[in-house]
């Protein structure tokens, strides 16, 4: 919980995504899972939405207050809202097990070799990446004058 404490606290930016020992080293499979824990913790500060439908109510009149709710087609539609991972892994032990037990740096390694195999640059266009040089410029030039 208290990982999550500068979050709820109104920090913005979270730092060392992808850092082992203190930034000394960097991990390709470190950085895939920081990206679900940012994730995550992104999706919590945005709250969960309150309504009939998140709340159930056509659920709870049909099902009945004190009764099972898990198999219901409402509670699997909403299991999300508050957070969808990529990499971690949210099954049951006995279906992680029959799906082949692969721990979170395999399959965080996994995401890492699709990626460097895959991944497709898109070239940012001309005009746009000339409005950046300028800007560099604008501020290399403000800084050799020591503004």
């Amino acid at each position: 919980m208290t990982a999550l404490l500068p979050a709820l606290a109104g920090a913005n930016t979270l730092y060392g995504s992808g850092m082992l020992e203190l930034g000394m080293t960097f991990s390709f499979e470190q950085l895939v899972i920081d990206n679900d824990i940012i994730t995550m913790v992104k999706k919590a500060m945005e709250g969960v939405p309150v309504n009939e439908e998140t709340l159930a109510v056509e659920a709870i009149k049909f099902i009945g207050v004190g009764n099972d709710f898990i198999g219901h087609p409402s509670t699997m539609e909403n299991i999300d809202l508050p957070s969808d991972p990529t990499v971690i892994n949210r099954d049951m032990l006995g279906d992680w097990e029959k799906a082949g037990k692969k721990d979170l740096a395999t399959v965080a390694h996994e995401v890492v070799e699709d990626v460097l195999k895959n991944h497709v640059v898109i070239q940012i266009p001309e005009d746009k990446l000339k409005e950046m040089e300028k800007v560099v410029k604008k501020a290399d030039a403000a800084f050799a004058k020591g503004a």
